[in-house]
């Protein structure tokens, strides 16, 4: 089922329903990307929602998610198709063909997820996840599906969406994206939530911890986070350690239990360190 939103805040609204509590600047962002049918692109640190967000708007829109997944030496036969080469020997050997041109048609492609999502256009949001993982041929090669909703397939032609997906695109910024992919899309930064919106994020997904143990993990978090570690904690870390203490039966938070659970905040041994040294002044013993 299709939904149309009024305005940013609707969208939030909605957003809400399904478990994704958006700020202003987000909700307008994502408001404009389904208004004006372009291309979204999200950079942050690693764990502020990125890839949540395309989840949780795939839920509230009723639309298929399709994910592309990037990877260094990634290409057009992992993205968008490859040719079911069994099938095509088969018929080739049963037809006895001589010439391969037969079977490079349309029914012969196997659609990975970028044709996916062109051939099911509004029925699907497509995120294509930690784009800055890829090298740039293959940014360059996106720059025509950021456009123009197609891609072109040398034996076939051109493939355009008859109704353009909802593209967002994720970035952790391990570098610099270029100007042409920029300017194709929508742009917004995802930072770490403030205290009070992340004390209502553990209130949305993970409604069995103590409202008072999970607004001192929120706050605690936040000044954890100022210390600069090398990987501060996102906000599935937050949620796991706001777990982590329920499960052991923690009604609050002191020092001592922040220590003892530290590896589901914190997970690199250098930061762990550094917390542990500051931890009596990191996690109160009064709020």
């Amino acid at each position: 089922m299709q939904h149309t939103f009024g305005s940013p805040r609707e969208l939030a609204d909605g957003l809400a329903t399904v478990g994704y509590l958006a700020d202003e600047a987000l909700s307008m962002a994502v408001f404009l990307a389904l208004r004006l049918n372009r291309p979204l692109l999200l950079e942050g640190a690693n764990g502020v929602g990125k890839t949540e967000i395309a989840k949780a708007l795939a839920d509230l829109l009723g639309r298929d998610l399709v994910r592309l997944q990037c990877y260094e030496g990634i290409d057009a036969s992992q993205a968008l198709y490859d040719w079911h080469y069994a099938r095509q020997l088969l018929d080739m050997r049963a037809s006895d063909r001589t010439s391969s041109a037969d079977v490079f048609t349309r029914e012969y492609l196997l659609p990975r997820p970028l044709l996916t999502a062109l051939e099911t256009g509004d029925r699907t949001v497509l995120l294509i996840d930690e784009i800055d993982r890829a090298d740039d041929e293959f940014e360059a090669f996106l720059l025509e599906l950021l456009s123009d909703f197609a891609v072109t397939i040398p034996e076939i032609g051109r493939v355009v969406a008859s109704s353009p997906p909802l593209v967002v695109l994720t970035s952790n910024r391990t570098r610099d994206l270029h100007t042409a992919l920029r300017r194709r899309c929508l742009y917004h930064w995802v930072g770490h939530p403030d205290a009070e919106r992340e004390f209502r994020i553990l209130q949305v997904r993970a409604p069995q911890v103590p409202a008072a143990l999970a607004r001192r993990v929120a706050q605690a978090v936040q000044r954890i986070r100022a210390l600069g570690l090398g990987n501060p904690p996102g906000v599935g870390e937050t949620i796991d350690w706001a777990n982590a203490l329920h499960v052991t039966g923690s009604a609050t938070l002191t020092p001592d239990e922040a220590a003892a659970t530290l590896g589901a905040l914190v997970k690199d041994v250098d930061d762990q360190q550094l917390v542990a040294e500051r931890i009596t002044e990191l996690v109160p013993t009064t709020p």
